[in-house]
Order: C-alpha cells, then structure tokens, then sequence
C-alpha cells in the first residue's frame, strides 16, 4: 500500500493549507502521515557547520525517503511559494548528498488553497523548477487548485465544504494511482 507524507506550507495553527493537509490525513487513515515544517529554522550555512543538521530536518528528511510519495499544500505568498517552506526545502537539500536519498525520483504531488480567487495556480507553477532540480516525479495529471478558502473552512481550519471534500479525495486517489502505477 502506498503511503504518503503530506506537509502544509504554513505555520499558521488555523492555516486553510493545515487544515487541507489533515483533512487528506482523516480522509485516508493508515496512507497519510502528516510531516511538519514548524521548528526548522530559518537556513544558515554557519548553523549547519557548526550544529549540523537540526532534528526536525532530519526527522522530515527521513519521512519523504521513506515515504512513496509527497503531497504538498502550499500557500500563495505575493504570487510565489512560501518563503517558510522553501526554507524547509533548502535544509531537506543538506547535505548534498542527501538529496538523491530524500528526493530522487520520488512522486510529488502539488495542491494548495487560498483566500483569493486564482487558488495557488502561481505559487504551484514556482514549485515546479525547484522538484525539477530535485529530480522528483511531479504529478501533472490532477491539479487541485482551490479559491475562497473563507468560505470552506471552520475558525478551526477543518475543511467543511463538502463538494471541496470531494474534490480532494479524487485528487488523492488520482495521486496514489499514479504512485502505484510506478
């Protein structure tokens, strides 16, 4: 059975990308692990000379690699990827040689929600360079990009929207069949 880790871009408590996150996690019990990004500070060269690499870096490292794939929720911060989860992506990169272990070849799937109306089609469209250089399989059959995040979720970030609901749970499925297609 493919398993996946799915990480939110933000580090917002009631963040629409959190809450999209655990409601893939519920949705697929046992399939979804959910990975966070919230204590890996902000990347600096003398830091890791001098600590190495931090721990949650290693633990997140270590879930994509052993994962079968990787959903990622990303926020739409002026028309671009989150500055919090590029960071997080810049340190999964460390060391170098770590990269083909952690991000080789391994099945990516993008999805984000947004107050606004364009729904993370920029900021999806900024990830792609960068799971290109990382040699990862993107997923490009699905795209789930999704608007009006106001209107979906509860003060809690719980997604309540029910066609939204749907509308996840077919993008997910599509993404594990791709996964399981190899």
């Amino acid at each position: 059975m493919a398993k996946i880790i799915a990480i939110s871009g933000s580090l917002r408590k009631a963040s629409f990308n959190t809450g999209l996150i655990k409601a893939v996690a519920n949705m697929f019990p046992g399939q979804v692990d959910v990975g966070s990004i919230r204590d890996i500070p902000l990347y600096d060269g003398d830091l890791e000379a001098s600590a190495g690499i931090p721990t949650a870096v290693e633990v997140l490292k270590d879930q994509i690699a052993e994962s079968s794939g990787l959903l990622v929720a990303t926020p739409e911060y002026n028309n671009s990827m989150p500055g919090v989860l590029k960071n997080a992506t810049d340190w999964l990169t460390r060391p170098p040689a770590d990269i083909k272990r952690v991000f080789h070849g391994k099945p990516v799937a993008l999805t984000g929600v947004t107050p606004g109306g364009l729904g993370t089609a920029l900021a999806q469209s900024a990830w792609l360079p960068v799971f290109r250089t990382l040699r990862t399989r993107p997923w490009f059959e699905g795209r789930l990009m999704i608007s009006s995040a106001g209107n979906l979720f509860d003060e809690q970030g719980s997604l309540t929207d029910q066609k939204t609901q749907h509308s996840l749970r077919q993008f997910i499925d599509g993404f594990l069949q791709f996964i399981e297609d190899g």
